[in-house]
């Protein structure tokens, strides 16, 4: 199975397998200035050598929503914990997702 490409038309992998992903930092930038959440409909059209095919239907809308990446680094916070609690401390991962981190869900057994 071939990987999934950025949509770029001179790319073999994409013309071959029918199918590539739109970055969302291009949908983010101008000419679209999409925000997140934002609806996205597309349309494509096929070339070959005589030229361009009409234009598609449009695809079901799909909506810019974008998870942001697990923590990472999440370690025993030594100065913190004590007889009656354990401090933790993690950084964020690379990507927010586009929107700021509004909350943590910790999990402990």
């Amino acid at each position: 199975m071939q990987n999934l490409q950025y949509c770029n038309g001179s790319s073999s992998i994409v013309v071959s397998a029918n199918r590539c992903l739109i970055p969302i930092v291009v949908l983010q930038s101008s000419p679209y200035n999409l925000t997140i959440g934002a609806s996205v409909i597309v349309r494509i059209t096929a070339v070959n050598y005589y030229g361009n095919s009409t234009v598609s239907n449009a695809a079901n809308g799909a909506y810019m929503i974008v998870l942001p990446d697990a923590p990472i680094q999440l370690a025993v916070n030594t100065t913190s914990t004590n007889a009656t609690s354990i401090g933790i401390t993690w950084s964020n991962g690379a990507s927010n997702g586009g929107s700021p981190i509004i909350d943590y869900t910790i999990s402990y057994d």
